[in-house]
């Protein structure tokens, strides 16, 4: 599991690389020299969404997204547990759903053939790549969902 863990890590952090190269370059590109990448902005967009997407898959299953546990540290062992199944169970809900929706949205953007400005490339791969990572938050939940109620804890 360790590796699927850090495979998602790693797609995580290869799209901000991405994003972050793809701003940066075409700033340059822009002040320095007056010219432009075709479809950067596009590009930039949808590749932002990716990164959001694998993103959520990365911090779900460690619960390393940013939590605020006044009420869940002043509760015995029994009362952190009843939150910590209770809010995985919430959170693997809406990824589902989001997911689900998320589909629909691949779905239409591939049968009306909405393309990029400049270059014309279709732009339902990108949305592909995003359900994706959403699809991998959705198996990581459930088996840190799983992990919770079968008396693992957290991992």
């Amino acid at each position: 599991m360790d590796r699927v863990i850090g495979a998602i890590e790693f797609a995580a952090a290869a799209f901000i690389g991405i994003v972050a190269a793809d701003v940066f370059i075409s700033v340059l590109l822009r002040y320095a020299f007056g010219v432009s990448i075709p479809d950067s902005y596009d590009f930039g967009r949808m590749l932002l969404g990716v990164l959001i997407f694998w993103g959520i898959a990365a911090t779900s299953y460690r619960g390393s997204h940013i939590t605020v546990d006044l009420l869940w540290s002043a509760l015995g062992d029994k009362g952190k547990r009843a939150i910590d199944v209770f809010a995985t169970l919430v959170l693997l809900f809406v990824v589902v759903v989001h997911s689900w929706m998320l589909f629909g949205k691949v779905y239409s953007t591939y049968l009306d053939h909405v393309l990029t400005y400049d270059l014309h490339l279709p732009t339902w791969p990108f949305f592909a790549l995003a359900w994706t990572g959403d699809v991998a938050a959705v198996v990581l939940i459930a088996v840190r969902a799983w992990n919770f109620v079968a008396g693992r804890g957290a991992p």
